[in-house]
C-alpha cells in the first residue's frame, strides 16, 4: 500500500506542476510513471515487456496516428462543403461540436476512468477487502466518474487555453474534425486494442494535423515543441517524484 500511495503521490505533483504551467501533459503516463519508480524504490518487480507493449509504443503511435488522422479528416470536411455557404456550415458545425465534444467526453471517460479504477481496484485487492478476479463495485465507477468530471469542470481551463487558442485558432469545423479524430482513436484503442492510450497525446496531436490543413505556419510548433517535450518527460518526472516520495513514506511509517 505504501507503494501505491507514492506512485499516486509522484503522479498528482507531476499534474499539478503541469496544470500550473498550462501544459498538457498525460495524467495517464504521470500514473504509470509513479507506479514504475514506485515499484523500482519499493524492490517489487516491474514487468517490463508489459511497459513496453502497452504504454511505451502506444505512446509513441497514437500521436502519429491523431496527427494524420486529424489532416486527413479536415481534409475530407473541406472537400465535402467546398461548395457551401461559410457562415452556414460554421453553425452547422457549432452544433454538431456537441455530438464530437460528447464523443470525446466518453472516449475519455473509457480511457482514463477505467485506469483509475484500476487503481481503486488495486488498493482494494491490496487491503484484502476483495479479491483480484471480482466485478468492480459501483461505488468505485460512481467515484471515479464523478471526481472526473468536478476535476475536469474545476481545474481544466488553463490547458484548455493552450489547446483551444495557443496552438492554432480553432473554428467550429475544425474543433468537430479534432475532437472526431480524437474519440475515434480512443474508442478504437478500448475496444479493439485494449491499449491505455493518453486522451492529452491524442487531441493535442489531432489540433495539430487539423491546423496543418490551413497552412504548416499555422500551427505554433514553438508551443507544440514545449508540449511534446513535457511528453518525454513525464515518465521518468513522475518516477522520480513517486520514488522519492517512497522513501518519505519509509522512513515516516517503517
Amino acid at each position: 500500500m505504501g507503494i501505491l500511495f507514492a506512485a499516486l503521490v509522484g503522479a498528482i505533483i507531476w499534474n499539478l506542476v503541469t496544470w500550473y504551467f498550462g501544459l498538457p501533459s498525460s495524467s495517464s503516463h504521470a500514473l504509470f510513471g509513479g507506479m514504475v519508480g514506485a515499484a523500482l524504490a519499493g524492490g517489487t518487480e516491474v514487468i517490463w515487456g508489459g511497459v513496453l507493449d502497452k504504454i511505451v509504443i502506444p505512446m509513441f503511435v497514437s500521436p502519429v496516428v491523431g496527427l494524420v488522422a486529424g489532416y486527413l479528416v479536415m481534409c475530407a470536411i473541406m472537400w465535402i462543403f467546398r461548395k457551401a455557404n461559410p457562415h452556414k456550415a460554421k453553425r452547422g458545425f457549432r452544433i454538431a461540436q456537441t455530438v464530437s465534444a460528447a464523443g470525446m467526453a466518453l472516449g475519455h471517460g473509457l480511457q482514463d476512468a477505467q485506469k483509475t479504477m484500476g487503481i481503486v481496484v488495486m488498493a482494494l485487492v491490496i487491503a484484502d477487502v476483495q479479491e483480484a478476479g471480482d466485478d468492480i463495485p459501483v461505488w468505485v465507477k460512481i467515484a471515479c466518474a464523478v471526481m472526473l468530471s468536478l476535476g475536469t469542470y474545476a481545474g481544466g481551463w488553463r490547458i484548455m487555453r493552450t489547446l483551444g487558442r495557443k496552438i492554432i485558432e480553432l473554428d467550429p469545423p475544425q474543433g468537430f474534425a479534432a475532437e472526431t479524430t480524437g474519440a475515434s482513436i480512443m474508442f478504437g484503442s478500448a475496444f479493439l486494442f485494449h491499449a491505455p492510450i493518453s486522451t492529452t497525446h491524442v487531441i493535442t496531436s489531432a489540433i495539430m494535423g487539423v491546423g496543418a490543413t490551413k497552412r504548416v505556419n499555422a500551427v505554433r510548433w514553438g508551443v507544440a515543441k514545449n508540449i511534446i517535450l513535457g511528453w518525454f518527460i513525464t515518465m521518468p518526472a513522475a518516477a522520480v517524484v513517486a520514488a522519492l516520495s517512497y522513501y518519505v513514506v519509509k522512513l515516516c511509517f517503517g
